[in-house]
């Protein structure tokens, strides 16, 4: 009886992190305007642990437009961990991303950008739920299209991850299992006008332990983004491949948990 209510539980949590999109859809104030895309995104995450408190993060995502046709965006990531806890990660480093026209309102030609990020991850590796939650700070300077100056700009970030095995009390080597995320982004600064909210990105997936420390999902994410000017929201529909390795390279191998921290960047 304990299990189904905890699968009713999770099933529940699930259905209001993918209802947000939907409501959002019906939800556009009049002169705004929906464009829909099919994407796709290939993800490799990678955290290896040093030593009792040090290590580092390695990501690196490939993100396409129209199905595999089309770039999207692609983004590299790197970090330095400090665990302060089993349960208590700080991270800070820099990431680089290249964005590509897509879409019924693309951009004018493709854009960089830089960031640097400091972020907070808490969570849960005990009984059957599994919780996580990543508070994430963003300093952002993007070149937009046909601008010669990079524009500077601030965005915060908090994502609420669940993750349950599928055949046992317990994620452990060979199990599949469930994970549901949905993060939330916002804009804030001087160079912020319009777009205070900047996207949300709804997801669920299948995964699967390959080992205690190496799992793959795949899994639906709807992200949707409001454009600069304010005036264009994207329902960007994707499905997502991912590959999550959380390696401990200490000698003693402690301590580390056994999912690795969540697929979406």
């Amino acid at each position: 009886m304990e299990k189904h209510i905890q699968f009713a539980s999770l099933a529940f949590i699930f259905s209001l992190i993918l209802a947000a999109p939907c409501y959002a859809q019906t939800q556009l104030p009049e002169g705004r305007v929906a464009d829909y895309n099919r994407h796709a995104w290939l993800v490799y995450n990678g955290d290896f642990r040093l030593t009792s408190r040090w290590g580092v993060h390695t990501e690196a995502q490939w993100r396409r437009a129209n199905g595999l046709r089309d770039a999207q965006q692609n983004l590299v990531r790197a970090g330095l961990n400090y665990h302060l806890s089993n349960n208590l990660l700080l991270t800070g480093g820099y990431a680089f991303a290249d964005t590509h026209p897509y879409g019924e309102y693309p951009a004018a030609k493709a854009f960089p950008e830089h960031r640097l990020y400091q972020q907070v991850l808490l969570r849960s590796n005990e009984g059957f739920l599994q919780v996580q939650h990543r508070y994430r700070l963003e300093q952002r300077w993007v070149r937009f299209a046909n601008n010669p100056e990079y524009t500077y700009l601030n965005r915060a970030r908090y994502q609420l991850r669940l993750a349950a095995p599928l055949l046992g009390p317990k994620l452990t080597a060979g199990m599949p299992y469930l994970v549901a995320s949905n993060e939330l982004f916002i804009n804030f600064g001087n160079n912020v006008s319009r777009n205070i909210f900047d996207q949300n990105r709804a997801y669920a997936a299948l995964g699967y332990m390959i080992r205690k420390n190496v799992n793959i999902e795949a899994g639906y994410l709807h992200q949707l983004v409001q454009q600069r000017h304010g005036t264009v929201f994207e329902h960007n529909n994707t499905l997502q491949l991912s590959l999550n390795l959380n390696l401990d390279l200490r000698k003693e191998g402690l301590g580390v948990p056994e999912i690795a921290p969540a697929a979406t960047e």
